[in-house]
């Protein structure tokens, strides 16, 4: 079998696994946000969010350091998780990672209408009130690669469309 057939036979296998993601980001309504302030310490935080195509999109206050360090840094790391209480076992939950770039989104272009007319639909109508304040920015974040793992020896990266490449696993846990 020649490398063109694995890769081809990796795809179709993954094509599940596409689906699994898209779901476990759908039954979301946040997700985990990693960053880093200009000293380079790290800060983790949580955002609710809404999916624009291929972007999340999230309403946030500069008053938060991840905001700031967002704004700053233009790098970030984001996590769905599985819900713990959901879990069958608390060292495989279902996660998905993804290293993204950032974007601020303009006040009242035609893309912060819709996002926020989205996020309103979405979370309710604290949007409406937090929207309007001016130390609220939107910021666009824009997957760039990333890993989903949901199980024990199941482990995939993933690019940035959130569809599998390939499979992760080219080494076995070690026994002590």
């Amino acid at each position: 079998m020649n490398h063109s057939q694995n890769l081809e036979d990796s795809k179709r296998q993954a094509q599940p696994l596409d689906s699994k993601i898209k779901e476990l980001v759908q039954k979301s309504k946040s997700f985990i946000l990693a960053t880093l302030d200009a000293e380079g310490t790290p800060n983790s935080s949580y955002a609710p969010f809404v999916q624009v195509e291929n972007t999340f999109y999230i309403l946030v206050s500069f008053l938060a350091k991840h905001t700031q360090n967002l704004a700053e840094g233009k790098k970030t790391s984001i996590m769905f998780i599985e819900d713990e209480c959901a879990t069958k076992q608390i060292y495989a939950r279902e996660r998905l990672t993804i290293d993204a770039y950032t974007s601020q989104v303009e006040r009242n272009c035609e893309i912060w209408n819709t996002v926020v007319s989205q996020l309103k639909e979405t979370h309710g109508k604290v949007v409406e009130v937090i929207s309007e304040m001016n130390d609220f920015i939107l910021i666009g974040i824009h997957p760039v690669k990333g890993s989903y793992v949901n199980g024990f020896g199941s482990a995939y990266f993933v690019d940035e469309n959130l569809e599998i490449s390939q499979h992760r696993n080219n080494q076995n846990h070690q026994a002590k």
